[in-house]
């Protein structure tokens, strides 16, 4: 197997926090697997988490009614994407696995890394409207998601007052990484970290530690294929999929659900 390359975009602003120990596990771990492991550290690196103007050099084509998606697809095909998008452009090219590493902040990704998302998922260099989700431009490369919560796995559930982490998860893993083609491992979720004991977090970590070996060779989360839907008419599931489903007691993912019960642990175990 050729040497992997790993990128970990990484937003913490404490070297002391749980969140740096894992991602300091996972460049240790993987790094000893002869992988090489890249690290966006995004507050180190003031990464700017607004999308605007100042991320093309030149002048942008439409002023009066700017849109950056159309505007930074076509600074992209023209190189004229400003050098901090550049950079992270070749980082992600280069990477076989993405890690996200990050604590969980209202339920998603601090805002330094939601402007990662923004910035470097450039049209057209990340998705186009042709080549997405189980067609999408990533789907040779892995991702997943390594975060921790402020609150216990209990609150997180189906019967939880925050509601079904499975849920919570969804338009992070179906309407980002999945949607620009990542196979989507399943995600390292560190409970309440800053809520456990000592020795609680020391477990955490060390289960971290041992998936880490495994890592690359786990099965990915499944998602519907993008040729059960078709294009002609919405995208709506075809109806032999939907009629082979029918009798099932559980719905196809958390997001295309027919209506019925969620499948559990789709977006937070693989295989199942």
């Amino acid at each position: 197997v050729a040497a992997k390359k790993v990128l970990i975009v990484y937003a913490h602003q404490s070297s002391g926090s749980f969140n740096a120990a894992a991602k300091d596990a996972a460049v240790e771990l993987l790094t000893a697997q002869g992988c090489t492991v890249e690290v966006s550290d995004l507050y180190d690196m003031k990464f700017k988490a607004t999308a605007t103007t100042e991320d093309i050099t030149g002048e942008v084509k439409n002023p009066k009614n700017f849109q950056y998606a159309l505007e930074t697809k076509m600074a992209w095909e023209e190189g004229k994407l400003s050098a901090d998008i550049t950079e992270e452009h070749r980082k992600l090219t280069e990477a076989d696995l993405v890690i996200f590493q990050f604590p969980m902040y209202w339920f998603t990704v601090p805002a330094i890394m939601k402007g990662w998302i923004d910035r470097v998922l450039t049209k057209g260099f990340a998705y186009t409207l042709e080549k997405r989700y189980s067609e999408g431009l990533f789907k040779e490369k892995k991702a997943m998601l390594s975060f921790t919560t402020g609150s216990h796995e209990s609150m997180f559930s189906a019967n939880g007052i925050n509601g079904d982490m499975n849920v919570t998860l969804w338009p992070l893993q179906n309407g980002i990484l999945h949607y620009c083609g990542f196979q989507v491992l399943a995600p390292q979720i560190f409970w309440a970290p800053n809520h456990s004991p000592s020795e609680v977090r020391s477990t955490m970590l060390e289960a971290w530690r041992t998936r880490l070996q495994g890592l690359l060779g786990e099965t990915p989360l499944s998602f519907i294929p993008s040729d059960h839907f078709d294009g002609e008419k919405g995208f709506q599931l075809k109806p032999d999929v939907q009629e082979k489903h029918a009798s099932k007691e559980f719905g196809l993912t958390v997001g295309t659900h027919l209506g019925k019960p969620l499948p559990p642990n789709s977006q937070v175990k693989a295989g199942v």
